[in-house]
C-alpha cells in the first residue's frame, strides 16, 4: 500500500488523536469520520430502526402546528 505524508497543526492532532481508539491507525479515523455518506448508508444505518408511537405523534403535532406560528426570519 502507498503512502503519503502529511503535515498538520497541533490542533488538527489533538483532534485526530481523540477520536482515535485503541489499535486504529490515523488513516483508519480520517476515513471513518470523513467517508462520503450516500443514501444507502443512510438507509443502512436506519434498518433495524424502532420509533414509538408517542414519537410519531409528536411529529404529527409539529407538522400539524407548523402553520400556527410566525415563521423566524435569521437576523444576519
Amino acid at each position: 500500500m502507498a503512502v503519503k505524508t502529511i503535515t498538520i497543526d497541533m490542533e488538527a492532532y489533538e483532534a485526530l488523536s481523540r477520536l482515535k481508539e485503541t489499535g486504529q491507525s490515523f488513516s483508519q479515523v480520517i476515513k471513518t469520520h470523513l467517508a462520503r455518506k450516500t443514501g444507502r448508508t443512510l438507509l443502512a444505518a436506519l434498518d433495524g430502526l424502532e420509533v414509538s408511537e408517542q414519537a410519531l405523534a409528536s411529529v404529527d403535532r409539529e407538522i400539524r402546528d407548523r402553520g400556527k406560528h410566525e415563521p423566524r426570519i435569521p437576523k444576519f
